[in-house]
């Protein structure tokens, strides 16, 4: 029988192929491990944080426990699959799995997008009308942008499965270390560039496109902080922004090197190319939580609070 004449039906799982050359798989592996459960338990914290205390329920709260569940949600679209081929040597998964999870990790990614995007209009309308800035973002508001950015990511990126499933599957292996669009689409019957093409033009029209308009939030923040007579005003935005500043970095830096590397001609080996794509699931979701709950003064207030409280018990316990 020819690989042409194999269907989806013939091959039920795939083998992932992207670590086969990984010097140490075991204690790559545990690091994954290790940043993966910061990430679930950082991020969990600051929504935790911010549905328990009434007091956090704010415009600009709502887009940070909004990021930290796109972040929860995109660790978790790869890095259980990735982790469990370095750890326990688990190197297949079913195809309906692994077309949900390709699915996933796109839709996040684009979320992860969204997420900063919406964040540098709050701060913009903050610092542009802070007068008119809770009547104009109400936490009703924040909450309707939030769902229909969710449900605006799923439909976009619902194009994606739509064009896999239907294609007749040829090889069980995957190229890469867990189900991307790219390596399912190699492992189907058909020429694979036209696909390519259509995802290039798909992110960059998307990542691009929220990056551009966050540059320009930006632009408009500089010029109204500009304007600006008073030094404690110009701290104080500045203040404002500088976090998401570091979430906007952490997030597209790593993109923004594997797009350029790969259009100025530079062939990455795949251990760089895995390097990349770890560094930009793990290195946002991890960094963020951290960011704003150490600039924030309130969440890091009630985070000190709970830290005393926890030493204090401790301390009671033993003199009892």
């Amino acid at each position: 029988m020819s690989f042409q004449n194999i269907s989806r039906q013939a091959i039920t799982e795939f083998v992932f192929k992207g670590f086969d050359t990984v010097q140490s798989p075991l204690v790559v592996g545990v690091v994954m491990l290790i940043l993966y459960i910061l990430v679930m338990i950082t991020n969990t914290a600051n929504i935790c944080f911010i549905v328990m205390d009434k007091r956090l329920h704010q415009q600009m709260y709502l887009f940070i426990c909004n990021l930290a569940l796109v972040d929860i949600v995109f660790c978790t679209s790869a890095c259980p699959t990735m982790i469990g081929v370095l750890v326990v040597r688990h190197n297949s998964i079913s195809y309906a799995p692994c077309i949900v999870q390709m699915f996933l990790f796109y839709f996040c990614s684009l979320m992860e997008a969204f997420a900063i995007s919406v964040m540098a209009f709050d701060r913009f309308i903050a610092i542009s009308t802070p007068l008119r800035y809770h009547s104009i973002l109400t936490n009703v508001r924040c909450v309707l942008i939030s769902i229909v950015l969710w449900l605006a990511g799923s439909a976009i990126m619902a194009v994606l499965p739509a064009t896999v499933v239907p294609l007749q599957v040829c090889y069980s292996t995957v190229k890469y270390m867990f189900c991307d669009y790219a390596s399912v689409i190699r492992a189907t019957c058909v020429d694979p560039e036209p696909y390519f093409n259509m995802l290039s033009i798909l992110t960059s029209v998307l990542i691009f496109g929220m990056f551009s308009f966050i540059c320009l939030s930006y632009i408009k923040i500089v010029i109204v902080v500009a304007r600006m007579t008073s030094k404690s005003d110009k701290k104080k935005a500045f203040n404002t922004c500088f976090s998401h500043l570091i979430v906007v970095i952490c997030f597209y830096a790593p993109t923004f090197i594997r797009t350029v590397l790969t259009r100025i001609g530079v062939v990455l080996t795949m251990e760089e190319r895995n390097g990349l794509i770890v560094g930009s699931i793990l290195g946002p979701s991890l960094i963020n939580p951290f960011i704003y709950c150490f600039r924030t003064k309130e969440i890091r207030k009630k985070l000190f609070k709970l830290i005393s409280k926890a030493i204090f018990a401790e301390k009671r316990k033993q003199y009892i």
